[in-house]
């Protein structure tokens, strides 16, 4: 759950916030870390979760067999590909590996034309700021065109995630497909 206990608030308050909006939360179906928290707090509060979990890691994880839908499927990338399919945007909270694993090929696929949804990154306390600063050195070495720095929205906030997701197109939903 990281070291600081307000990325666990923060994970509580996005939440109980996107219960409250009516927004639906699509995650990885673990128990444990900021997801866990996040998804517990929206139950709480009345809203919809559906978890995508992969077999193997079901029991590891400690599967949330309490959650709106639980899906157990057969892999790691049947888990993403179903998880881009279902959401309508992409929160990239604090967190570790698993994290930028996501949040990575997410970008990766927006990148290549595969989806065109929102990316939005939650930068709490300026968590995100040591990869954001890769990233510049990245565009600077030539390596990330300004375009690709697009592909995602930084806020501080959670207010801040909401209005980015709302100034952003609606997207085409005929890019996901069999191309993942």
């Amino acid at each position: 759950m990281g070291s600081e206990p307000s990325y666990a608030a923060l994970a509580q308050s996005l939440g109980r916030r996107c219960a409250q909006q009516g927004v639906a939360i699509v995650f990885g179906g673990g128990r444990v870390g900021l997801m866990g928290v996040l998804a517990e707090a929206a139950l709480d509060a009345g809203g919809h979760v559906i978890g995508i979990i992969p077999e193997h890691l079901e029991q590891l994880e400690v599967g949330y067999t309490e959650v709106s839908e639980l899906l157990v499927v057969d892999s790691m990338h049947t888990r993403k590909r179903l998880m881009a399919e279902r959401s309508d945007a992409f929160c990239v909270l604090p967190g570790g590996f698993g994290t930028l694993d996501e949040m990575f090929e997410i970008l990766t696929w927006k990148q290549l034309g595969l989806h065109d949804k929102p990316v939005t990154i939650l930068d709490q306390e300026g968590f995100w700021q040591p990869l954001l600063q890769l990233f510049a050195h990245q565009h600077a070495s030539g390596f990330l065109r300004p375009q690709h720095l697009g592909l995602f929205d930084v806020v501080p906030d959670i207010d801040g995630l909401f209005e980015a997701i709302a100034r952003h197109p609606e997207p085409r939903v005929d890019l996901i497909d069999e191309r993942l």
